[in-house]
């Protein structure tokens, strides 16, 4: 099966990730982050797979972390609060996601998804 990327078209490091993905030739299926929102239960899935805290699922750096003040959020709200926050728009959410079978990995970093996508 082909791994899926969720990115945003304006996002730089998507942008990056979906250059590097065409120069090695690695086939996948884009699903649009902001049109496509990741589900409650999605997201649940996810950070399971990926081993990270809920935390690193935010996307710190967006508009949107900043106007609902997360920073101090993130600390104090329950995991099921955080994942409604995260559900409720793809812009909130840390990007691109990458999805390969038992995988996910947050962010692009180069070194891996090589590891994980040859």
């Amino acid at each position: 099966m082909k791994p899926i990327a969720l990115c945003y078209p304006k996002c730089g490091t998507c942008q990056k990730a979906e250059k590097w993905m065409k120069a090695n030739g690695i086939e996948y299926i884009y699903r649009p982050i902001k049109e496509e929102n990741p589900t409650k239960e999605e997201l649940k899935v996810w950070i399971a797979k990926s081993k990270l805290p809920i935390s690193k699922f935010f996307n710190t750096s967006g508009l949107l972390y900043k106007e609902f003040k997360m920073k101090d959020k993130v600390k104090s709200l329950s995991d099921d609060e955080l994942l409604d926050i995260l559900s409720s728009n793809g812009l909130i959410v840390k990007r691109p996601l990458l999805l390969a079978g038992e995988t996910v990995l947050v962010g692009f970093k180069e070194d891996e998804w090589k590891a994980t996508l040859g």
